[in-house]
């Protein structure tokens, strides 16, 4: 399917309603999550780090999830602080996601891992993230990352490297996207402020309140005002009676946000099938050599 199969896709409105309420529900009376991973830096330190792992070979050097090759992964993105990211790898270890510990091959190199409490986090990122292609697909059949087979999610995180070139160039090129993802809890603040105007009376012209919703996600009100008047200025919402604190959503708002999620199923989707060609091949070399 081509990306514009998916933006322009009839049902997309339905898609997004199932995305905003699965990434809500994914974050929702957890701030301590939200702030230690939903924020662009932070995000990309643990989803690289994931990425990078699940392809590592033991015997081959090059592949091993060192402190370096994040950094140098992380320059795809724009992150090119190496205090920063050292900051953020060492603020996942303390949290219990990740560990560093010297390598089995040479203990004079240290490795980072990703424990079981972040690759579970992953999978459950990873099933909102599907659950909109599955609106929009029905005859596709996803179910093999939807459920808990870690082999398929293993399989599927060693496919993603390929395309994290790829991915980085796409996530650039849409800064409305960005504006949102470069402050802390600014995603999730984002996908509540549109699952909440989709759901009021009026939608799409009302405007709703937004005082209480920093609350949920340990994030300040004077922080979600700030993240709200940057938006405003890029022409994504209009402020309206700021004394009161309610916010309308704009037509441009609207229009990036299914960009950048329909951007996030495309890219899914062709991971999932070069994971998909990849187990295949892999199981007919296991019968040929059998036979």
């Amino acid at each position: 399917m081509s990306l514009e199969d998916i933006i322009y896709h009839p049902r997309i409105a339905e898609a997004r309603k199932v995305y905003l309420d699965r990434l809500i529900g994914l974050y929702s009376g957890d701030p301590h999550t939200v702030r230690l991973l939903i924020e662009s830096g932070r995000f990309l330190v643990y989803h690289i780090a994931g990425v990078i792992d699940a392809g590592s070979d033991p015997d081959r050097r090059e592949t091993w999830l060192t402190v370096k090759r994040l950094k140098q992964e992380m320059r795809l993105f724009g992150v090119a602080s190496e205090r920063h990211i050292d900051g953020l790898i060492a603020r996942l270890c303390s949290t219990g996601f990740m560990q560093m510990k010297p390598a089995e091959q040479d203990r004079r190199v240290r490795i980072l891992k990703p424990t079981e409490k972040l690759k579970a986090h992953d999978r459950d990122w990873l099933a909102a993230h599907f659950a909109p292609l599955m609106v929009l697909f029905p005859e596709h059949d996803y179910s093999a990352l939807m459920g808990p087979d870690s082999d398929f999610h293993v399989a599927f995180r060693r496919s993603t490297i390929a395309f994290v070139p790829y991915a980085a160039s796409l996530l650039l090129a849409m800064p409305d996207v960005m504006l949102y993802f470069n402050h802390a809890a600014g995603a999730v603040v984002q996908a509540e402020l549109l699952r909440l105007t989709m759901e009021a009376p009026g939608f799409p012209d009302t405007a709703i309140p937004y005082a209480g919703i920093g609350d949920r996600f340990g994030v300040s009100r004077t922080h979600v005002r700030q993240l709200l008047i940057e938006a405003e200025a890029a022409g994504l919402v209009r402020l309206i009676n700021r004394d009161k604190n309610r916010v309308q959503i704009l037509p441009r708002q609207w229009a990036s946000y299914d960009q950048g999620i329909g951007v996030g199923m495309y890219l899914n989707d062709l991971v999932y099938m070069a994971t998909i060609r990849t187990m295949q091949r892999e199981r007919s070399s296991e019968l040929a050599v059998v036979a």
